[in-house]
């Protein structure tokens, strides 16, 4: 017992690191984008297209996969291995395409892509392994996917991309390296827990499921603030802090700082949030952590241009808060739904959400020019507000008590 015990902490920390290294190409050109703006002479309009290319070919990757049944059919390990090969080379050409703006986009599209055979997989990777304590094993990997995206502020920051290009080159290396340890260090798990495969007419059923959809809302709501801000942090506390850095010392600061704020403070919102909701329930924990992160969102734009201290403070505890009631939402799916669709459940409420975050993440980039930085992140307010009341009518619904033991 006490040999697989051992294994399994192992293969989580090896899951983790992997994770961690491979989810770096996922905002590695969004950390410079006002360099590749220049570079590629894009439109205010265009600009937000280099997250959200990424976050489309996300939920083509998804659906893709889920429809053929890859996670079925094949190895997690092999899966995992090639999606990390595939998207490094696709983020790797990202640089030579940049004066060809319709291959650049496609581009971040492919490798949105393949990083659905990451993330995804992972978690279901981990879900095998760990039958008991699932929930803070899920919360540290989810931990490292905050600390992956991050990533690239940190390589920014410490100044070790002397130019975008280099910081796009070491993410493709740390893919591949991720790739390598997916070969030499996963393993699989002792008994394989196979998960209900995704069918197109389980959808119509899941939708007119009350307390799914109440669950789904929620989670929508999450997904409409979570992107938006991590993607326009870095750039909010960059343009606030400019009064009182120079130039150099203003881009380390404020790199470190979106690390900070992403990486750090998710990655204890992450496991935070798990240990929480396994004690207090799905709905409280949920309706906890929306409140404070849309409260965030409309108070963080009144320290715009304010000492960094209580800038970075703030954006602390809604990095902490954004990301803390994340992967609830997916644990409460699993237990509200028949097991006999509980795939088809997950996948649709991925699908919707990052195609929602889509719409976030370039709306902020319309309204700051109209509005300013002092009122554009309150609209990121309308999610968490919406998923609030969504969880709070979850709560009362009888089968609420299925989630977290009884204490909903």
């Amino acid at each position: 017992m006490k040999i697989i015990t051992d294994r399994k902490k192992e293969i989580l920390m090896w899951v983790t690191i992997a994770e961690v290294l491979a989810m770096s190409l996922w905002f590695s050109a969004s950390a410079v984008s006002s360099t590749l703006t220049a570079v590629m002479d894009l439109s205010p309009i265009e600009t937000p297209l280099i997250t959200s290319s990424v976050q489309i070919g996300f939920v083509a990757g998804a659906l893709i996969s889920a429809t053929l049944g890859l996670q079925d059919r094949l190895n997690s390990r092999i899966i995992f291995t090639v999606s990390a090969g595939f998207a490094s080379f696709f983020n790797f050409l990202f640089v030579f395409s940049v004066h060809f703006i319709i291959l650049a986009f496609l581009l971040r599209f492919l490798t949105g892509l393949f990083l659905a055979g990451i993330y995804p997989v992972a978690v279901q990777f981990i879900s095998s392994w760990f039958p008991k304590g699932r929930g803070l094993a899920i919360g540290l990997l989810i931990g490292g996917l905050t600390l992956g995206s991050a990533l690239p502020e940190f390589v920014v920051g410490l100044s070790l991309a002397g130019n975008w290009e280099i910081l796009i080159f070491i993410s493709s290396g740390l893919a591949v390296i991720s790739a390598f340890i997916s070969v030499l260090k996963f393993h699989d798990p002792p008994v394989k827990i196979r998960r209900p495969r995704f069918t197109w007419k389980h959808i119509s059923t899941v939708i007119r499921n009350r307390s799914l959809m109440y669950d789904n809302i929620g989670y929508f709501g999450h997904m409409w603030e979570l992107y938006a801000m991590w993607t326009w942090i870095p750039t909010f506390l960059y343009l606030s802090w400019r009064n009182y850095y120079v130039n150099s010392l203003l881009l380390i600061y404020s790199t470190i700082g979106a690390f900070a704020v992403i990486g750090l403070a998710g990655l204890v919102g992450s496991i935070f949030g798990g240990y929480i909701s396994d004690r207090i329930g799905r709905t409280a924990e949920t309706i906890i952590s929306m409140s404070i992160s849309g409260l965030c969102s409309v108070a963080i734009g009144f320290t715009f241009g304010l000492l960094p201290v209580a800038t970075l403070a703030l954006a602390f505890i809604w990095g902490i808060t954004v990301i803390s009631d994340s992967a609830q939402f997916s644990t409460a799916v699993t237990e509200l739904s028949p097991q006999e669709f509980t795939g088809s459940a997950l996948t649709f409420q991925m699908a919707i959400g990052f195609l929602i975050t889509v719409g976030s993440i370039d709306l902020i980039g319309y309204v700051v020019p109209i509005v300013g930085w002092k009122f554009a992140f309150s609209l990121l307010s309308i999610g968490p507000f919406i998923g609030v009341i969504s969880m709070f009518r979850l709560r009362k619904r009888p089968d609420a008590g299925l989630m977290a033991s009884g204490l909903k």
